[in-house]
């Protein structure tokens, strides 16, 4: 995986072979960071990200220079690869490790962007759970996204906060919002 854009602009990472994970791919990534672009100074965001997995997307925050960052996976390799990974490159990531809809019970934080990654096979009630749980939480700030990516032959867009959807090859991404801000 490469970093597309940043301090880090060009950097490669590479993760251990034996870790769990389907990283975002560099096309979908960097469609994804062109529309939040457009949409965020990155500077001046919080940033959860969730089903983290190798830290790709929280590594691409980092590098456009958001600071405050939490990378959550329930993977005890994947949360000790983003420490070392973090720490070497200096970013401003946190590491947590926990089961992620424990977490998404228990959280008190607040983001203007929450990130999901959730394994594609995952069930489809699984996911609509995420953004259930996101919104009955209130974890996004105001004007905040909720991005769930999935595969292409998934459609969650049945969710009350769903707004928009962006498909890369065999991957979509989902856009979730706070429907109170209309």
């Amino acid at each position: 995986m490469r970093i597309i854009s940043g301090k880090l602009k060009g950097k490669r990472i590479s993760a251990p072979k034996n870790l769990p994970v389907r990283p975002t791919t560099d096309m979908a990534k960097e469609a994804l960071f062109n529309i939040l672009n457009n949409l965020y100074y990155f500077d001046a965001i919080s940033v959860i990200d969730l089903f983290s997995g190798t830290g790709n997307i929280a590594y691409e925050f980092a590098s456009r220079g958001t600071q405050d960052i939490y990378a959550i996976d329930g993977n005890f390799g994947c949360v000790k690869f983003i420490h070392k990974t973090s720490k070497e490159l200096d970013l401003p990531i946190n590491p947590y490790k926990s089961e992620v809809f424990k977490f998404l019970e228990k959280t008190n934080l607040t983001a203007d962007i929450v990130f999901a990654d959730p394994p594609y096979d995952m069930d489809v009630a699984d996911f609509l759970k995420i953004a259930d749980l996101v919104f009955q939480k209130g974890m996004l700030k105001e004007e905040g996204l909720l991005i769930i990516e999935h595969s292409k032959h998934m459609d969650i867009s049945t969710h009350e906060h769903f707004s928009y959807a962006k498909k890369y090859g065999g991957s979509v991404f989902s856009f979730f919002e706070n429907s109170s801000l209309e």
